[in-house]
This record gives C-alpha cells, sequence and structure tokens, in this order.
C-alpha cells in the first residue's frame, strides 16, 4: 500500500552547520541545539559532528519517552484513570483517540527516524584511527539500533506505517509516495538489518561519560539483542504459536546471548530484588523490602537493573520534562491528585496469589494470611512500590494520597534486567521449552539447575537445543536456597516469582511437578518404562499453557505502571485462537474480574491508533 507522508515529516530538517566544535556534554541535550542532522553534504567523518548528531537522535527521543509509557499502559487491564485524568488520557482508555490528541503524534517518530536513516547514510564507518581501531562504528551500530527500536514502537501503535530508510532532507521528498509495512514486515526488515552489524559491536555502545545531565551516558542506548530479540517474539505472535516456533527460538536465543555476554568474564544474574516476609514471621506487619531502591537507582555498574532509559530535563521550562510523576503521584503541581491508580484487575492478580513463607527451618514452609491490609495479601510487589495515605490541609481538608515509586525520577526507563528474563522465559516457552521457562519463574537457571533438574525431562530433541544453545557459568550464577533465608550465604539468582510470592521452590500452590511427570510408558509385558513420544508432546502441551498464564500473571506483578502491559496483551492476543475476543476480554477486565463492560476490540484495526485520515494506521 503506497501513501503520502506530506508535510509532518518536514519539521525533522533541521541546521546544516555546526556552531561551535567544543561543547560540554551538560549542553548536549538542550533544547536550542541544531546540531542533529547535516544537509547536502557528509559531515560525520570528524568527531564532533558525529557526537553532536548523535546526541540530537537521542535529544529526539525525549518527545516520545512518556508517551512510550502512556500509550503501553492506560490502554491495559492494569490501572484506571481518576477524575483527574486529561481529555488525551480518557482516549487512550477508551480506544477514541483523534488526531489533536497530544499522545497521537506520529511526527515525533519521523523526526527519530529520519535523523538515523542520515546519520546510517552519512557516518563514515571506515575511518580508523592510527591504532587500526574504527572510530564511528560503535555510533553507527547503536543508531542503527535506536532506528529499529523507534520503528518497532511506531508500528505497534499504528498497526500499518510508511515505511522510509533514506534521509528526506526537501518538501518535495516528504511529498513523495512511499510504501507502508505492517508489524511483521517491520520486524522482519530490520532483523536483517540488525544482522549487518558486526559481531564484536554488539555490546559495545558509545561512551561519552558519566555526567552526561548527571547520567551515565552508557544508559542511553539500546542493546542490539534485546532489540532483536523482541522483534522476533513479536514476528512470531504475528504468525502465530506453531508457525512462529522458529522465531520464538531465535527470539531466546537473542535474550539469552545479552544476559550471556552482557559482562565480559562476569555475569548477569537476576539479582536479589525481593519483598518477602521474615523467615518465621508471625506479625504480619512490614515485610523486608529489598526491592523498591532498585528503581530509585540509575547508577551504572555490571549489575545495575537498569539497562536502557531516555533521560529527560529537570525543570518544566527545558522542554523535555517528563509528566509521569505528576500523573501517577500526588503532588503539589497537580493538586495532590494523581491521574493513574492501580486497577481492581491489577489488585485481584496481586491478591490471589499465595505467599510462601520460610520458617525457622529452612525445610518447613506456611503461608502468609489473608485479608492484610494495604495491599500485603498475595504478593507483596504492589504494596513495596505503591503508597496510599492522606494528608490534612488547612484549606482542602483531608487529601487522599498515592506514590508510585518506580516514578521518583526525571528520566524514563524502558528496559530493566528483569524484564529481559520474563522475555526470556516467554520466548522458551513458545519455543517448546516449557520446563525451562518455569524454572526461571520458579527456582532461576544455572547449569545445575538445568542439567539435574530439566534435562531428564526432556526428549532428545529438546536436550539437544537446550544443550546448544543455553548455559550458564555454575560457578557464578548461584541459586537462593531456603537456607539462604535463615542463616544467610552466598547467592545472586532466583525465580522471578520469588521477587514477591515468597520462596517459590516450596510453594505447593506454585507447583507445577505434576505436569513434569516422566514421559514414560509402563510395559507390563516385561515390566519396563519405555519413553512415549506421543505423551511427551501430549504433557508439553500442557506445559506450556500453564506457563503461558504463569507468565502472563508474573508480567502484571513485576511491571505494573511501567508501560509493557497492552503490548503484552497484544502479544498474547495475537497467538490466541480468538484475538480480538482475547483482548478485548482481558482490556475490560479493568475493573475486575467479574466486569465485561467497555470497549470493543473484536476488529483488530480499533488497536491502532490511526492519523491524518489513513496517512498513518489503519
Amino acid at each position: 500500500m503506497i501513501t503520502k507522508i506530506n508535510k509532518f515529516l518536514i519539521g525533522c530538517l533541521v541546521g546544516c552547520g555546526i556552531a561551535a566544535t567544543t561543547t560540554s556534554c551538560s549542553d548536549f541535550f538542550e533544547q536550542e541545539s541544531d546540531h542533529v542532522v547535516y544537509a547536502e553534504k557528509d559531515h560525520l567523518t570528524n568527531w564532533p559532528d558525529t557526537v553532536y548528531s548523535v546526541m540530537g537522535i537521542l535529544n529526539k527521543l525525549q518527545a516520545i519517552a512518556d508517551r512510550t509509557i502512556l500509550l503501553g499502559e492506560v490502554r491495559g487491564d492494569l490501572v484506571e484513570l481518576t477524575d483527574k485524568a486529561s481529555k488525551d488520557l480518557r482516549e487512550l482508555a477508551t480506544f477514541s483517540v483523534d488526531d489533536e490528541n497530544q499522545y497521537n503524534q506520529p511526527r515525533d517518530y519521523y523526526d527519530i527516524i529520519n535523523n538515523c536513516n542520515y546519520f546510517i547514510e552519512h557516518a563514515d564507518t571506515a575511518l580508523k584511527s592510527n591504532r587500526n581501531e574504527y572510530i564511528f562504528m560503535k555510533e553507527y551500530c547503536a543508531v542503527k539500533s535506536i532506528r529499529a527500536w523507534t520503528y518497532l514502537q511506531l508500528v505497534l501503535n499504528y498497526g500499518s506505517v510508511p515505511f522510509i530508510t533514506k534521509p528526506i532532507l526537501t518538501k518535495e521528498e516528504s511529498e513523495m509516495e512511499y510504501q507502508r509495512y505492517d508489524l511483521a514486515q517491520v520486524c522482519q526488515f530490520f532483523i536483517d538489518d540488525l544482522a549487518s552489524i558486526p559481531r564484536e559491536f554488539e555490546n559495545v555502545y558509545p561512551d561519552y561519560g558519566d555526567n552526561v545531565r548527571s547520567n551515565h551516558s552508557h544508559h542511553f542506548f539500546f542493546p542490539v539483542n534485546i532489540v532483536r530479540g523482541d522483534l522476533y517474539l513479536w514476528l512470531g505472535s504475528t504468525m502465530g504459536r506453531e508457525a512462529g516456533k522458529p522465531m520464538f527460538e531465535k527470539a531466546a536465543k537473542a535474550y539469552y546471548t545479552y544476559i550471556n555476554e552482557r559482562n565480559t568474564n562476569s555475569y548477569y544474574a537476576t539479582g536479589l530484588n525481593f519483598v518477602m516476609w521474615a523467615a518465621g514471621t508471625t506479625s504480619w506487619q512490614r515485610p523486608y523490602d529489598n526491592y523498591t531502591a532498585q528503581f530509585m537507582t540509575e547508577s551504572y555498574n555490571t549489575q545495575s537493573e537498569l539497562i536502557t532509559m531516555i533521560p529527560g530535563d529537570s525543570i518544566p521550562a527545558e522542554g523535555y520534562y517528563s509528566q509521569l510523576r505528576n500523573l501517577f503521584n500526588s503532588s503539589k503541581d497537580n493538586d495532590y491528585q494523581a491521574s493513574i491508580v492501580p486497577s481492581r484487575r491489577l489488585q485481584e492478580i496481586s491478591e490471589s496469589q499465595v505467599n510462601c513463607v520460610v520458617t525457622n527451618n529452612p525445610n518447613v514452609a506456611t503461608y502468609a494470611p489473608d485479608n492484610l491490609s494495604e495491599h500485603k495479601t498475595g504478593d507483596l510487589r504492589l504494596w513495596s512500590i505503591l503508597y496510599e495515605g492522606f494528608m490534612n490541609d488547612d484549606i482542602l481538608g483531608r487529601v487522599e494520597l498515592q506514590y508510585i515509586y518506580k516514578y521518583t525520577t526525571r528520566n524514563v526507563h524502558i528496559y530493566r534486567r528483569t524484564l529481559i528474563y520474563l522475555r526470556l522465559a516467554e520466548a522458551l516457552n513458545l519455543a517448546g521449552q516449557p520446563l525451562l521457562a518455569y524454572k526461571i519463574l520458579e527456582r532461576g537457571l544455572n547449569n545445575e539447575v538445568i542439567e539435574q533438574e530439566v534435562m531428564p525431562l526432556l526428549s532428545e530433541e529438546d536436550s539437544t537445543w537446550v544443550a546448544n544453545n543455553i548455559s550458564f557459568n555454575t560457578n557464578l550464577y548461584e541459586i537462593l536456597e531456603s537456607a539462604h533465608l535463615v542463616s544467610g550465604g552466598t547467592c545472586n539468582t532466583l525465580g522471578l516469582h520469588t521477587r514477591g510470592s515468597g520462596y517459590s521452590p516450596m510453594n505447593e500452590y506454585y507447583d507445577l511437578s505434576y505436569e513434569y511427570r516422566l514421559p514414560y510408558r509402563f510395559n507390563e509385558a516385561d515390566s519396563t518404562y519405555t519413553f512415549d513420544s506421543a505423551l511427551y508432546e501430549e504433557i508439553k502441551k500442557t506445559q506450556m499453557a500453564e506457563v503461558d498464564s504463569l507468565i502472563l500473571n508474573e508480567e502484571a506483578l513485576e511491571f505494573s505502571f511501567e508501560g509493557y502491559r497492552y503490548y503484552d496483551l497484544m502479544r498474547f492476543a495475537m497467538r490466541s485462537d480468538n484475538p480480538g475476543q482475547f483482548l478485548t476480554e482481558r482490556v475490560n477486565k479493568r475493573r475486575g474480574k467479574d466486569s465485561s463492560e467497555g470497549v470493543d476490540l473484536t476488529n483488530s484495526q480499533r488497536w491502532y491508533l490511526r492519523w491524518g485520515n489513513g496517512k498513518i494506521g489503519y
């Protein structure tokens, strides 16, 4: 399909010259900077020009930062809007967005894309230093990854988009007709495009120091293997469960490769960020919280939870000031009235978890009671990141307050470590490895777990795939055991469900061992057990459905308010027997599992935004 892109792309054309060649990193995000794209001749052959251009692209990303979160969260089932919410937010929630909505501005995505296109076409990647090292290859690869990520966000939100990979530098070029790509086409293009990145540059990024607006520049970039994994996961989802299996295998491999190669000669374990009742507790008052602080920490080191963020400005007058803190939290700026609150459905999912508490005897477990206050029933992550209280104001009287501790900084977080582990679990399950995926949720992975608790239950074909694709360093990935919760000890890896629901390996309500019985049949004639391939496939199908459900719930428990939920529901819907019905039912559960009123998404075109009478979108 062909469409005109028209004048909304003209806005991404910027200055042709360089005002100065010596500017501190703190100035790179200033609004008045024109150092983004240089038209008419190649300028990207020296360090200042190239750095200015990359920083200009990062500046453009700021325009879509809040939108990335809000489009993914407000349209899902985990939040509801208060009376304070704006008309534009309400249109998002009701899937009734028009061209005037502030969150429906596709031009901002094309601003980024056009700048990336220019950089990719004009950067001198062959240039080497006197040490025979490529000078600009880090920037070139980083920009390719940014472009792929941005196009993925664009097509996820619009469904069908004009596809342009050459820089548009004139009004005439902007008015040309361009072919439209859907999600599958965008994913396939950038899978192929990222394949051109040299292997040695997949894990290295431009280093502009640790004081770019008080942030380390390492956090500004989008790791190639994470973006690649996302592209494969979405492409497979458009194909369906069975046909998409090869894509899911490649997605799992990409996520695993990122984890395995994240740090040179080191590791990238799940970490021990959890909120949990103390062993043997009986008071049920205040759990031990080692979970919340990770959302307030943006310093960079080899074990950082935060992987990628879009930095924001510190005051509204500077231009790209994130409003997320004012939308999710009570503050003086919003008269202490938050616009976005937890939905009843999120609370139900949290309360439905059974929290397993280790006693002072590490071999014995008990369970936290129901009907606790302050969201302490079930999974504790909601309690950990949410404060609900009140204050007495001389004028306003009693004022209800809400703080969501995931939104305490001016920066917008995009990728973090736990997300990659959970997407790895999703991809593994879809690739036909449900037991391996389940272990990520229940216990955590290292070689010992794989060899002793996974491999013996797999067919020869499946065990060969695991052996060839997934292997952790046993000496560095140390599993949390129940004894650690009583007497301490060295560990760095746990099952993701343990982050909020207690010690999952001992939780009989989370135990799927009955699903993983050995697929052997007893032969009465000779009193032997033989492997039964048909039984194995039957068991695996049951396992995959069960783990699928656990993963979708885990995504809600771990990533509420972070902007992933609507897209998670979209992926699961695409893989269901009736996508429109699945998404409609899920979104309409915002007000509780028994709720059925709301939006009609049975027509998949309603899943997406639309702009300019169909110039973008369906």
